[in-house]
């Protein structure tokens, strides 16, 4: 017979059953009419060909087994049986079930995440195919680049690339970006990208309505042309075949839809999604020369698809073989001799690019890695929970196991009974544990974001986490499951019976198995505990340390003059009237404008030297820089210790002067006094003029809140070379900021309605900066707690089961003499002995398991004195507090209660 025909006979067991009591029937009636017609009685007849089938239960079984799957059959008896079992105990049932769900859930949350951002490949044909291209220093003793490459890239470097690798099926470019679509007042931003004219083709996306971006559309002097995604076009033109032919402003620039890109492919970056692409060559309609020499921005990345055949390797070595050619013919006229000749040592690399480029992958992948392990860990608490709670429950059930096994149930067969119930826990908590998981995944994805800059990753459930999440069902259902079900079966039938079912057997080895899982659950939960303590502990330091600078009641107003059509001093002086107007506003005490802001987006960094100082290393003389206005520390919150601030006069008469902070002055001029001393910065092989130091001011952060204090120097706004068409507006107010924002808009709007705006508080762009830490603080603080309530849930059921078990001895106890307080300290005494030892072992876990959280830590060690004496302390108090109630009752037990069950 068929398997599919046996598989549908296990569907229909019953009916099968009926057909072959009818088959028996039909053969035995035959074989009694041919006894017979051979001249047997009826009744003989019958009775012989009774005799000759033989046993017909027996024979019906063989027949059974051959029709039907009959490990199926016995699977699913199993389950029912499982099922019955657990509906018979629905509070164990509701409390396995609702940890499991938790434990995996929070594990299959961590692991979508991870699946996103890390392991995913893009969704484009055959991604396993493509290559990013990097640049480095040649490592001498390998004669390759290290794992420091670069992976940005000159425009010239990448048309360079693209002529040298014609072999290849392809190459693209592109750089991710944002536009604003509004023409005037405040911006609304939508992301994108500059991509190069082969961008699709390479990659084999398609259009949903048009056409995509070919070649012939990145040519020098392009008018310019777009694609857009589908939740643009459905967003923006109210559908997709609505989007072609229409004009969409970016920046001001007006642009015509060509093409609507698949919804499935939303860009290279992962982390974002794009939602323009606009060709290389539009950058000419956006960015003036005087402004900004698009060529040579660091800025492209770069990917090739080898051609059918050719493998990683071979590509890899394809493209070093071109890099000293490629680079010999982009260097650029103006760099010093030095920085001629480190570029020229510079060779090309060829990597895996499956699964996209990233920052944000960078930045979150050693703490979704450390999450997972954390996670990892409060499931293996829960199982420790419910694998106590499965040996209470066999020890009820050893009279059951042992009636199965005095009538020649095998002890495998109820082994795998008892495995089957686990797995059924196991699945139902992993079915609860993925609507868990999508929950929990994006509201983790709204940690990630930061105000205008949305994260946006694909949380789909496929093969992988699929994959993971049963993988780790059934992997917890035997952790959690084997050593309860093999420990069930240890019972001599004949003891179990005569007991009653009170488990006379085994007791002792039982308890001692659930006193070890006790110590496991508050080693661990320490170790999370600590971890916990050290995260949260950063975090606060993080969030009150003094940065220099006053981050309440200060509105940042970025402003993009670049479509009001001022140029030159025109420029300047609208800037500087719109200043005049914004600190005239009612409830503004100061305001200023600068280039960049504290723990904004971009830094600006540039070696220098200072007459009579030698550095030790290159780096010792990098300092980072700021154009500013007058009042712009007084905004901020910024102490000015030594000298003065900038005057409206260094700006307008383009004084040459410059206020440094603390950290430069140490560094750069000792302890001598660094006002009236001057340094200069190189252009090309020479030095631009001296710039004199009137002012020292204090320490403030500069790009990251973490970060160790960087050597800082601040100069009049408008001395960098070009004109600065987007700058920021800082508005300290004596109320809310926000309350400003109608005020500010209005006052921008009488200027030039074309000048658009960007409006973020202070506050909320250094709290946006702390996304890692809140994120790793906030669920550390939530699995601790948590790995915290299973292991005093843990040591309450074992103490629990420990007192029920112990009633008769504590009784007679009890009739002894004993008194309440003695019987209290007994049972508290040994949940102590218990907590003591897991705290010990708990604590080389934590000392071996910080070392993972080191480098997420600011301000404490991994080690921290403090945090592990008060995650200890809280431990065990609340693990004291846990055993004291089954403590309470053994103490309250009445002697002769207790001896009249015996």
């Amino acid at each position: 017979m068929s398997w599919y025909r046996r598989l549908i006979n296990v569907v229909r067991s019953n009916r099968l059953s009926k057909e072959l009591d009818r088959e028996i029937a039909f053969h035995l009636a035959e074989r009694r009419d041919q006894l017979a017609a051979g001249g047997m009685t009826e009744r003989d007849a019958a009775y012989e060909a009774r005799r000759r089938f033989g046993n017909r239960t027996l024979q019906k079984e063989r027949t059974h087994d051959e029709d039907a799957l009959a490990w199926l059959e016995s699977l699913v008896a199993d389950i029912r049986y499982a099922v019955r079992a657990l509906l018979h105990s629905p509070g164990f049932a509701l409390v396995a079930i609702l940890s499991l769900a938790l434990g995996i859930g929070a594990n299959t949350a961590i692991f979508s995440l991870t699946n996103a951002l890390i392991l995913k490949p893009l969704p484009v044909s055959h991604p396993e195919q493509l290559l990013k291209v990097s640049f480095g220093l040649a490592d001498a003793a390998i004669g390759e680049i290290g794992a420091g490459g670069v992976d940005e890239f000159t425009n010239p470097l990448w048309e360079r690339i693209r002529d040298q690798t014609k072999p290849y099926a392809g190459s693209l470019a592109f750089a991710s970006t944002g536009f604003n679509l509004a023409k005037g007042g405040v911006e609304r931003r939508t992301r994108g990208s500059w991509v190069s004219g082969a961008f699709f083709d390479v990659l084999g996306v398609r259009p949903v309505a048009g056409r995509l971006l070919q070649a012939s559309d990145d040519h020098r002097g392009c008018a310019g042309a777009v694609a857009v995604s589908a939740g643009f076009a459905e967003r923006e033109f109210g559908g997709v075949a609505s989007a072609l032919g229409k004009t969409v402003s970016l920046d001001g620039h007006p642009l015509d839809v060509v093409g609507v890109v698949e919804p499935e492919f939303s860009g290279l970056e992962v982390g974002r999604s794009a939602d323009v692409y606009v060709p290389l060559c539009a950058q000419a309609l956006f960015f003036s020369p005087d402004v900004l020499d698009i060529r040579a921005r660091w800025f492209l990345n770069i990917i090739v698809r080898p051609n059918d055949g050719v493998t990683a390797s071979q590509a890899h070595a394809r493209i070093a073989a071109a890099a000293p050619g490629i680079f010999t013919a982009t260097l650029p006229p103006r760099y010093s001799g030095g920085d001629k000749a480190e570029y020229l040592r510079n060779s090309l690399a060829a990597s895996p690019a499956a699964t996209g480029f990233s920052e944000l992958r960078g930045r979150y992948r050693l703490a979704l890695l450390t999450l997972m392990v954390v996670v990892g860990v409060v499931l293996l608490i829960a199982c420790a929970n419910i694998a106590n709670l499965l040996l209470a429950r066999a020890a009820a059930r050893q009279r059951e196991f042992a009636i199965r096994l005095a009538v020649g149930a095998g002890r495998w067969r109820i082994v795998r009974q008892l495995l089957t119930e686990s797995l059924l826990l196991s699945l139902t908590g992993a079915a609860l544990g993925i609507l868990f998981a999508q929950w929990a995944s994006g509201l983790l994805v709204g940690f990630l974001s930061n105000g205008d800059r949305p994260v946006w990753l694909d949380l789909s459930i496929d093969y992988r986490v699929l994959g993971f999440t049963v993988a780790i069902a059934a992997g917890t259902a035997v952790l959690f499951g084997l050593a309860p079900a093999w420990r069930a079966t240890r019972v001599a039938p004949q003891s179990a019976l005569k007991s009653g079912g009170r488990g006379a057997t085994g007791g002792d080895a039982r308890h001692r198995l659930g006193k070890t899982l006790v110590v496991a659950q508050v080693a661990l939960s320490l170790a999370l505990v600590a971890a916990s303590g050290l995260l949260l502990g950063s975090f606060r330091k993080l969030v009150t340390l003094d940065p220099g600078f006053r981050r309440e009641g200060v509105l940042l107003v970025e402003m993009d003059f670049g479509n009001a059509g001022y140029k030159g001093d025109r420029l300047n002086a609208v800037q500087s009237d719109l200043l005049r107007r914004l600190r005239a506003l009612p409830g503004v005490t100061d305001a200023s404008v600068s280039l960049l802001t504290p723990i904004g987006r971009m830094s600006w960094n540039e070696f220098v030297v200072v007459p009579g100082y030698v550095p030790a290393s290159r780096s010792d003389s990098l300092v980072y820089f700021n154009e500013v206005t007058d009042g712009y520390f007084s905004t901020l919150g910024t102490a000015l210790l030594a000298g003065r601030d900038f005057t409206g006069e260094d700006i307008t008469q383009n004084r040459r002067v410059a206020v440094i902070n603390e950290t430069m002055a140490h560094r750069f001029f000792g302890s001598t006094s660094p006002l009236g001393r001057s340094f200069r910065t190189p252009d090309g092989d020479t030095l631009t003029p001296p710039r004199q130091v009137v002012g020292v001011v204090r320490d403030a952060k500069y790009q990251k809140l973490e970060e160790k204090t960087l050597a800082t120097a601040y100069m009049p706004l408008g001395q960098g070379g070009i004109p600065l068409t987007d700058v920021t507006y800082s508005i300290r107010s004596t109320g809310a900021p926000a309350a400003l924002v109608g005020a500010v808009r209005s006052a921008v709007a009488e200027a030039n309605p074309a000048i658009s705006l960007g409006i973020e508080t202070f506050e909320a762009q250094v709290s946006g900066s702390l996304a890692r830490p809140r994120l790793l603080a906030s669920l550390s603080a939530f699995f601790g707690a948590l790995a915290l309530l299973l292991a005093v849930i843990g040591l309450y059921g074992t103490m629990s089961y420990n007192v029920t078990r112990r009633r008769n001895e504590i009784g007679i106890r009890m009739a002894l003499g004993a008194a309440n307080r003695q019987v209290l300290r007994m049972v508290v005494g040994e949940a102590g002995r218990l907590i003591v030892l897991g705290i010990v072992v708990g604590a080389a876990l934590a000392l071996a398991g910080t070392r993972l959280v080191s480098t997420f830590l600011y301000g404490l060690t991994a080690t921290d004195p403090t945090t592990f004496a008060l995650s200890a302390l809280s431990l065990a108090i609340a693990a004291l507090a846990a055993a004291f109630l089954p403590a309470w009752r053994a103490a309250r037990l009445d002697p002769m209660e207790a001896l009249r069950e015996e």
